[in-house]
């Protein structure tokens, strides 16, 4: 009798330890989701101006000198060719400032030219695009857009795998030297919770953990 009582003395202290054990993990899980502040909802880009990268295509309009119109595309170092110009550096300025550095090139051979650049092609610079990475559908990089959401950056690579913790997401966000921010994607995508919708800054990671079960 006094050995049976012991046993279930022993399996009863099993039981409440493997409990309190499992609590510990489930509450550490849980806490995860907090580790970082909550993303503000909008995320201020007034006054935003696209800048080119490598990748972009630019159509090149020359007023009265058609021979001098062409599309040409931004090569991997940063510049473009055009007839007339060797080599010209267009990573990291805007079409207007694109425009008025050929005219200047233009001007030692044509009179007075005038010069209007339309980008055709976005990619972006590498500083300026959206990275998506971990448990994404489809990580990828994306180019940044005015107004771009986080559910506007899910749409594009597909939404969370079976495996991802989507609430335990953050962003990182280079504008603020690298702050971080906490993104409810399960609410968001799963749920369709549009609370957890916030905006998107140049420059952001989103990282997506992979669920511990």
């Amino acid at each position: 009798m006094t050995r049976s009582v012991n046993w279930l003395r022993g399996l009863r202290s099993v039981f409440v330890i493997g409990s309190a054990a499992a609590a510990a993990l489930l509450s550490g899980c849980a806490s995860t989701a907090g580790r970082y502040p909550a993303a503000p909802a909008a995320a201020s880009t007034d006054g935003y101006s696209y800048i080119v990268g490598p990748g972009d295509s630019l159509n090149i309009i020359a007023w009265r000198n058609p021979e001098l119109s062409m599309t040409v595309p931004v090569r991997p170092d940063g510049k473009i060719s055009t007839p007339l110009i060797d080599e010209l550096v267009a990573q990291g300025k805007n079409s207007t400032e694109i425009a008025r550095d050929i005219e200047k090139q233009l001007s030692k051979y044509v009179r007075d030219p005038v010069i209007t650049v339309i980008v055709t092609s976005f990619v972006g610079p590498y500083s300026e695009q959206i990275r998506v990475v971990g448990e994404a559908s489809k990580p990828q990089a994306l180019p940044y857009k005015q107004k771009m959401t986080v559910l506007d950056v899910m749409i594009a690579v597909g939404g969370l795998t079976d495996f991802a913790a989507g609430n335990d997401a953050s962003i990182v966000r280079s504008a603020e030297g690298n702050k971080q921010y906490s993104v409810r994607l399960k609410d968001l995508v799963k749920r369709g919770d549009v609370s957890a919708n916030v905006e998107m800054r140049p420059g952001d990671i989103l990282i997506i953990p992979q669920s511990l079960f």
